[in-house]
């Protein structure tokens, strides 16, 4: 696999993954939602109320992780993975002598037919030092160096 099928593969891995989290939290929604319809009045009020809204609580939990899934669905639709560029932004794929990055939402480490690579947020700590950066660059991160070997 060369460099450009690598890059479409770890993109089209993290929109599966984004998917399954997706599907997830609004199973969670949909039953957390249930559990607060079906919840009914007792004549312990108080613990009635208090359950409902505990109920309602984690709805909105989910609600709020799933809408940050949309976000993350976005942000994956901005990405071309055929693009090649000489700087690091936003869909590229940097090779460091620390391991391999793939620019895009911080879903963590991803493997594709042995090769392995962290899919990261442009924003998150690594990907700001990685921003702009060419082969043969460095910076250092956490007291370690790191050298960019290659860009794709």
């Amino acid at each position: 696999m060369n460099k450009t099928e690598i890059k479409k593969a770890l993109k089209e891995k993290c929109n599966k993954l984004i998917a399954d989290r997706i599907a997830r939290f609004q199973n969670s929604l949909s039953e957390a939602q249930e559990a607060a319809n079906l919840s009914t009045s007792s004549s312990a009020g108080d613990k009635y109320n208090t359950d409902r809204a505990l109920m309602h609580i984690e709805r909105d939990k989910f609600a709020a992780k799933l809408s940050e899934a949309h976000l993350l669905v976005k942000t994956m639709k901005l990405i071309k993975a055929d693009k090649i560029s000489d700087c690091i932004d936003l869909g590229s794929l940097a090779e460091t002598d620390r391991g391999n990055y793939f620019i895009s939402v911080g879903l963590g480490l991803i493997e594709i037919d042995g090769y392995a690579a962290f899919a990261v947020s442009a924003a998150s700590p690594i990907g700001q030092q990685l921003k702009d950066k060419k082969a043969k660059d460095t910076f250092i991160l956490n007291g370690k160096t790191f050298t960019i070997r290659h860009v794709y």
